[in-house]
């Protein structure tokens, strides 16, 4: 009987490096698509090509990570070694090396030392207590008609608010606490201040004031003494410390932050305009928010279409751009490779001269040029004074003979028409013209007779 032989070996599927390359960047970029990534940058370098490439690190770990250039332009700040920061982006396979890399879409710095430890600390623990919830704050009196201020006497942000206040609506009651602001106790004055004011029931609203300066100077109002103190004062509190942009404990838990003294004075009194002005704002918001609907809408229809195929593109275009680079910097590594082997040559070379030294050989023989070079000068010379010698006395005898000579005593030379010289009447006859040369001009004539 004829015997049968099955084979049992399973189909195998194998993938080029290209395929599973390409599996795993779509699986990556389905679920890493948008992440954020925080860590210290290290390795920073710029490419020809305006790319960025560097590392984010941390205590464990790092990542390779690479910012096309088409990105970097529109980053607030350039990465550099050295930076905490958080990094968006996306996680992508860049295929040449096999590696996975985040692409790096946008950079926001992170941390600013001790200070901003201790300021995020106390933040964390007051927001915990729920000190700064909306719920707990107090509605600002409309038209107050005591207002009371705790700011340094000698300030600038004393004076500003006055002047607004004297300026949108006079005749308030004000007082001012004079209170150091910064330094050995500043703290305390500050509290006692709002302590007088809140406790005494004259002030309708208290505004605590200082003018900018840097974390160190505005830590006053850092300090958890004088959030508690805002905190149980029984009136409301304007918190207007530093700049716009300047941001304290005592901001987040007054009952209203002003970004300058100068807006706190603002704040606190409402005008008709004002009104008008917010109904304004609120009509431009309204119409911003309409058009930004409908741009988003337009923007949702469009990525469907061409943003997606550009996008798809300039993803491929940063990936090519990326090779170049890699051989960019493998052609940079082997030509300072072939330099730096010329270079040891070179001074091999230069050693080998320095021993034989041949400057003693060159001075002797500029020695032996400058003597020849005098020997021939003086020779020369003499030779030139002896011709002169010969030649002034036939220069003399030449210029005797000369027939300028005889002609600067008063004779002519008279040519004719055939510019030979007259010497009988029959050379020049009747009516030709002729000539007249003396020794310093020339005349014209007619024979006549």
């Amino acid at each position: 009987m004829e015997q049968i032989t099955l084979n049992w070996e399973p189909q195998r599927n194998v993938l080029t490096v290209v395929d599973l390359n390409m599996a795993i960047r779509a699986l990556l970029d389905e679920s890493f698509g948008n992440v954020l990534v925080a860590g210290e940058i290290s390795g920073c370098k710029i490419a020809s090509s305006g790319h960025y490439y560097f590392t984010l690190k941390d205590e464990a770990a790092q990542l390779s990570c690479v910012c096309f250039r088409m990105t970097a332009r529109f980053l607030r700040f350039k990465p550099r070694d050295g930076v905490a920061v958080i990094a968006r982006g996306r996680v992508d396979v860049f295929e040449a090396r096999g590696q996975y890399q985040l692409i790096v879409e946008s950079l926001e710095p992170q941390g600013h030392g001790a200070l901003q430890v201790a300021f995020e600390q106390l933040k964390k623990k007051l927001a915990a207590e729920g000190l700064f919830e909306a719920a707990r704050k107090r509605t600002l009196p409309k038209l107050p008609a005591r207002i009371g201020i705790v700011t340094s006497p000698v300030g600038a942000a004393m004076q500003d608010i006055l002047q607004v206040l004297a300026r949108r609506f006079p005749g308030l009651q004000i007082r001012v606490y004079p209170a150091q602001v910064q330094g050995e106790g500043s703290v305390e004055a500050v509290c006692r201040g709002i302590e007088y004011f809140g406790a005494g029931g004259w002030a309708d609203v208290i505004i605590v004031a200082r003018g900018g300066g840097s974390l160190e100077d505005l830590w006053t109002f850092n300090e958890e003494a004088v959030a508690r103190a805002i905190v149980a004062s029984d009136v409301p509190v304007i918190s207007a410390v530093g700049h716009e942009t300047d941001f304290t404990i005592a901001d987040f838990v007054a009952d209203l932050r002003a970004p300058t003294p100068s807006a706190a004075a603002e704040l606190v009194i409402c005008t008709r305009q004002e009104i008008l002005d917010a109904v304004a704002a609120h009509r431009r918001k309204l119409e911003q928010a309409i058009r930004y609907r409908l741009a988003d809408a337009a923007r949702a229809l469009h990525e469907q279409g061409i943003d997606r195929a550009t996008t798809l593109l300039h993803r491929q275009i940063g990936r090519s751009q990326q090779r170049i680079d890699e051989v960019i910097y493998r052609m940079r590594d082997q030509m300072r490779t072939a330099v730096d082997s010329r270079r040891r040559k070179l001074e091999l070379t230069s050693a080998l001269l320095r021993r034989l030294d041949v400057r003693l050989r060159f001075a002797e023989a500029r020695r032996r040029v400058d003597r020849a070079e005098a020997t021939a000068s003086r020779s020369i010379h003499l030779r030139i004074l002896r011709e002169k010698g010969r030649l002034s006395p036939l220069t003399a005898h030449l210029t005797q003979l000369s027939p300028l000579r005889i002609l600067e005593r008063g004779y002519a030379i008279v040519l004719n028409q055939e510019r030979r010289i007259v010497k009988s009447s029959a050379d020049a006859p009747v009516g030709e013209s002729v000539e007249i040369r003396t020794a310093r001009h020339i005349l014209h004539a007619q024979i006549t007779q």
